[in-house]
């Protein structure tokens, strides 16, 4: 993700936000990612580091003060954070309250739910390591309360929504086991064909795994058939997609671009692998 600098000022020592992997140079990005990314800012963000970068490196001290204070008093983040799109004049008094409301529909969401969007967004941005371990913990969490307050089955529903969001997150992280056990779990609470359909499909790329008899026995012959075609469009897509592409292209390059093509290549792999989980 990348930002596009509306005001040069003096940053020696820019703000780096992991989750969306951007540097921050100016007051003007640092509202542009506060007001589209609540879910981001509303907890976890404002912290002393922010305050430190407001105070030296956007050269706002009087302004980083007052942020401070309101957290001394007890302020929610996005409370803070709307003093600070406020003061830096980016966005106008009406965007800001949009912003405040879009925090205050968060906020009124009950605990799951509001733990949920969060995962969400980190699965959203690709974070899987981070969505998994916020979904395990609304997992958790109901397990504890016992899902108070909702009937049985919107509580069922509810759970297996949880389970098929972290399977997706293990399986984008190549972790299968983990990924199949979940969705199996999905599958149990809500009865899902598209998550029996995701099923199938690790039984395919992963031949290790074992799809239990209670649930192979579920699919049926068509859905088996247009399924199959599915994994192979997928598998055809795949060879053409550009990383593919790029990595054959090294092969008909000499042994030393080769080489240092590959390295370059795997590094840039490991990198992002590195951020999703």
């Amino acid at each position: 993700m990348s930002l596009l600098l509306c005001r040069q000022e003096p940053v020696k020592n820019p703000f780096y936000i992991e989750v969306l992997d951007i540097r921050i140079y100016s007051s003007q990005e640092l509202c542009y990612v506060i007001f589209n990314h609540p879910l981001l800012v509303m907890d976890e963000f404002v912290d002393s580091s922010l305050f430190d970068f407001i105070r030296q490196d956007l050269a706002l001290p009087s302004l980083a003060d007052r942020m401070e204070k309101l957290v001394e008093t007890g302020s929610r983040p996005e409370e803070v954070l709307s003093l600070f799109l406020l003061e830096c004049d980016y966005y106008t008094e009406k965007e800001v309250q949009q912003f405040k409301a879009a925090a205050a529909s968060y906020r009124k969401l009950p605990a799951g739910e509001y733990e949920k969007a969060r995962a969400d967004y980190m699965f959203e941005k690709r974070q899987y390591g981070r969505a998994a371990v916020r979904y395990e913990a609304v997992l958790e969490t109901l397990q504890e309360d016992g899902g108070a307050g909702k009937a049985e089955q919107e509580q069922e529903a509810f759970q297996a929504r949880i389970y098929n969001n972290l399977g997706a997150s293990y399986a984008q992280m190549f972790q299968f086991h983990k990924a199949l056990a979940a969705y199996e779990k999905a599958y149990e609470l809500g009865g899902s064909r598209d998550v029996l359909r995701r099923m199938y499909f690790l039984g395919r790329f992963a031949p290790e795994l074992e799809l239990k008899k209670i649930f192979s026995s579920q699919i049926k012959e068509e859905e088996k058939k247009m399924w199959d075609q599915e994994v192979s469009q997928a598998i055809l897509d795949g060879e053409q997609a550009e990383e593919v592409r790029s990595l054959r292209s090294l092969f008909k390059k000499d042994p030393v671009k080769r080489m240092n093509g590959a390295v370059a290549l795997v590094s840039r792999w490991k990198k992002e692998y590195r951020k999703m989980v």
